[in-house]
């Protein structure tokens, strides 16, 4: 029997990775990651480890070495087949070799292969990557170290990718992780949020502008490393011109000047407290077998769907009178509640809602592509200016396939994303809100899904920023390439990132300005910015590392755009841009050969995969509803809810979503499972799930009365929601009052007065519950708040209730 305990694969094979380093340096809103794998081979022969596992989407990867004794070497950046010509050629002659590769279909996966490493010999292997960190609703900036990988599905008549992914459920993981992180910035660090323990922050110098942390004793690698810091007086417009390489050709990207520039938008509050009450809502809703599993590994009693599942509903009811609106939801296939968007009133409201709640997880495999176009196929309606809501837990491998949809609509819609759980795509959720022109929300860990929704939902009720322009002014003998694609749009608070080489020499001035303009609610407004042109020093080349990615990423897309067309020409730049660089990309590898070996290894070769963490585990019969689901790359995978002998095996094409199960304990006559269920099959029988049903939020109780209109009326299920007897209701009511009035006005006491804390999650319902009020004309509404409070033990002023 097996033991999927130590250093084994699921196959009874020993894993080389012993361990992981990670040390994270943040500077401002920019992150340098130095990652160090610690390889010993314990056979007697010589191996190859491959190991897929996760970086953010965002992420620059430029530096790869590796270490054997005494020697480093350094890896460079070549096309992909001829670095994968070069690693083959090295293991076939005795020689070692390191291959490091992004994945074609996603730049979130990665494929690190370790060759020939002789018995009793270790290896380090040392990882640098660059990254920029997103905004959070709070002003925090967001890092995020992927510890895990799911299996992602690969849909039909799609190209099956290339590597072999082995998953155990992530308490299995038998390597061990190490983590710390140095913080700078011009602003204090006021404080590090995050979903792991941490040991205290500890500070540098008085200024508190420096300081580090670290994860607690006995993090176990098991979910996904995230980290929120705070500065204070955050987020003020920056720009920093980073000098170029010495050694680089000037006018090249490496050897001319490179300037980052960071703008954070301020709208006249006029602007912002004016909220649009028109567009149309397109809320998009995966209902795929993964979306079954708890949304964290913290949070085993909540699954993705129906935190999603509460989510749509406080979204339905937030939503503006007179607004149009259609959910979709996908698996295998997709469903629409209505066969095109509707006016919300509360017909379609009602309507909506009960065929919400009883979505569930139960639509199969992961295909969003075909749902999406027939979402761009509608027509948009005249005056209604489409916002569209994805939910999803990310897991598919033609991500690139997706965007380029996306982006290729991008004129028609506002796109806005969720990664669900952990393991979900930061390539393709931040990938749909930077080619929609939209924006990106990830929830894990404790996060609560809802105020991170409500505030997108914010974001696309705020008028849509028109004719962007960027204009920079420079002395006279200095110009400027832009290297970031146009910025399509700008919110509030929200980062917008410009990158430029700078070509050229000025001996008068020694300043530059840059300056957006763009038209919002028919006035036009700009930013400026000035910064100083004297280049700063940085032997890492941060800037021109972002930058050469950035391009990267411009092109890559604009070669799938292009369908093949010009394919050659786009991929040579890529390939010229990323080995100047030394940034990966998808056409290019970072190859290491030890050419200083003695004498060849000799001896037959062994192929070891190493196990990345899954969370999909349900326990029960979800690896292989999980599997089944996921059938995109090659797939091992072993889950400690199983007998501790039984796994399942997958090396499926695309076109065939079938799996196999198999014990090695069994005898040969006795009776199998059955083998090659598809996933719908699995989930039309309805297996049960060991994942507990929440308790009811009274929150969402008293949130799913509300009428479209804004109101709510006087019953029963409102009075129980408040948590009293009707009867109570009904003695507390002034005598004038009327009844929907002091039903109304008793749910917004109660949410001003009990649900303070989350005043995000409803402030938007709450107003619309508001206007209805003063659309009534009561003039006992005071006299009601005054009750009100009596019977809630509360003290909300009638002010606050907009009266």
């Amino acid at each position: 029997m097996m033991n999927c305990c130590g250093l084994i694969t699921p196959q009874k094979n020993p894993v080389p990775l012993k361990s992981i380093e990670v040390e994270l340096e943040v500077k401002d809103h920019v992150a340098t990651v130095v990652s160090t794998l610690n390889y010993e081979n314990k056979e007697d022969k010589p191996i190859e480890a491959v190991f897929v596992f996760p970086l953010p989407g965002e992420a620059a990867v430029c530096h790869f070495s590796a270490t054997i004794g005494q020697t480093q070497i350094v890896a460079e950046v070549k096309e992909k087949q001829e670095a994968r010509q070069d690693y083959d050629d090295a293991l076939s002659s005795g020689q070692q070799a390191f291959l490091l590769e992004e994945s074609e279909q996603s730049p979130d996966i990665f494929s690190l292969s370790v060759g020939s490493l002789p018995p009793g010999e270790s290896a380090s292997i040392r990882l640098e990557y660059v990254t920029e960190l997103a905004v959070q609703a709070d002003e925090g900036l967001r890092f995020c170290l992927p510890a895990v990988l799911n299996p992602r599905y690969t849909p039909r008549d799609s190209e099956a990718p290339s590597v072999t992914v082995t998953s155990v459920t992530s308490s299995l993981i038998p390597y061990s992780l190490s983590f710390s992180a140095r913080l700078s910035s011009p602003r204090p660090v006021s404080k590090v949020e995050s979903t792991c323990s941490l040991e205290p922050l500890q500070y540098l110098n008085p200024e508190q502008t420096q300081a580090t942390v670290k994860l607690a004793a006995g993090h176990k690698f098991d979910r996904d490393v995230e980290l929120l810091i705070y500065y204070k007086d955050a987020h003020q417009p920056t720009a920093v011109v980073e000098a170029g390489q010495a050694t680089a050709e000037p006018g090249t990207l490496m050897g001319d000047p490179v300037v980052m520039v960071s703008l954070y938008p301020e709208f006249p509050q006029s602007v912002m407290s004016s909220i649009d009450s028109c567009g149309e809502f397109v809320f998009l809703m995966d209902r795929s077998g993964s979306m079954a599993c708890p949304i964290s590994s913290q949070r085993h009693e909540e699954t993705r769907i129906s935190s999603a599942r509460d989510t749509l509903l406080l979204l339905l009811k937030s939503l503006p009178m007179g607004c149009y609106f259609n959910i979709y939801s996908f698996g295998d296939s997709y469903e629409h509640i209505f066969p095109k968007s509707v006016e919300y009133n509360e017909k379609t409201m009602e309507e909506a809602q009960n065929k919400i709640k009883k979505m569930d997880a139960d639509l199969g495999g992961t295909e969003i592509l075909p749902s999406l176009k027939h979402i761009y196929k509608q027509r948009c309606i005249p005056n209604q200016p489409r916002q569209l809501f994805i939910f999803t837990d990310g897991e598919v491998s033609n991500t690139k396939e997706v965007l380029s949809l996306v982006k290729k609509n991008a004129g028609s819609h506002r796109c806005f994303s969720f990664g669900i759980g952990e393991g979900a795509s930061s390539a393709l959720i931040n990938g749909f809100a930077k080619m929609g022109g939209g924006y990106a929300q990830f929830i894990t860990g404790v996060d609560r899904m809802q105020p991170k929704v409500m505030q997108s939902l914010g974001f696309s009720l705020q008028p849509a920023v028109k004719d962007i322009s960027v204009t920079w002014d420079l002395p006279k003998g200095i110009s400027v390439k832009e290297l970031s694609p146009p910025i399509v749009t700008i919110f509030q608070g929200q980062r917008s990132l410009l990158y430029g080489q700078l070509s050229g020499q000025s001996s008068k001035k020694t300043e530059g300005c840059v300056t957006v303009k763009y038209s919002l609610v028919g006035h036009r407004t700009k930013n400026k910015l000035s910064f100083s042109l004297k280049p700063a020093e940085d032997a890492r080349l941060t800037v021109h590392r972002l930058a050469a990615r950035t391009l990267i990423r411009s092109l890559e897309i604009e070669d799938q755009e292009n369908n093949e067309r010009n394919h050659e020409q786009v991929k040579k730049k890529v390939v010229d841009v990323s080995v100047q660089s030394g940034v990966s990309s998808a056409f290019t590898s970072f190859i290491a050969v030890n050419k200083d070996q003695n004498k060849p290894i000799e001896g037959p070769m062994l192929h070891r995969n190493i196990p990345t963490p899954c969370l999909m585990s349900c326990g029960g019969f979800m690896p292989m509803m999980a599997m089944c689901k996921s059938a995109p790359m090659n797939v091992v995978c072993c889950d400690e809810a199983l007998d501790e002998h039984q796994y399942f095996s997958s090396g499926l094409s695309s076109k065939n979503t079938e799996m196999e199960c198999y014990d090695e304990g069994m005898e040969e006559d006795q009776e199998l499972p059955p083998v090659g269920l598809k996933c719908d099959a699995i989930f039309a029988k309805g297996i049960d799930s060991p994942v507990q049903e929440k308790p009811k939020d009274p929150f969402l109780e008293l949130v799913s009365l509300q009428k479209a209109s804004g109101c709510w009326l006087l019953d029963l299920a409102l009075a129980a929601a408040l948590g009293k007897t009707s009867e109570e209701v009904e003695k507390a009511k002034p005598a004038k009052v009327n009844n929907e009035v002091w039903a109304t006005v008793l749910a917004l006491i109660w949410l001003h007065g009990l649900k303070k804390d989350g005043e995000e999650e409803w402030s938007l319902l709450a107003r619309k519950a508001v206007s209805w009020l003063h659309a009534q004309k009561d003039p006992c509404v005071a006299e009601a708040v005054i009750a009100g409070n009596a019977l809630l033990a509360c003290s909300v002023e009638k002010e606050a209730l907009g009266f």
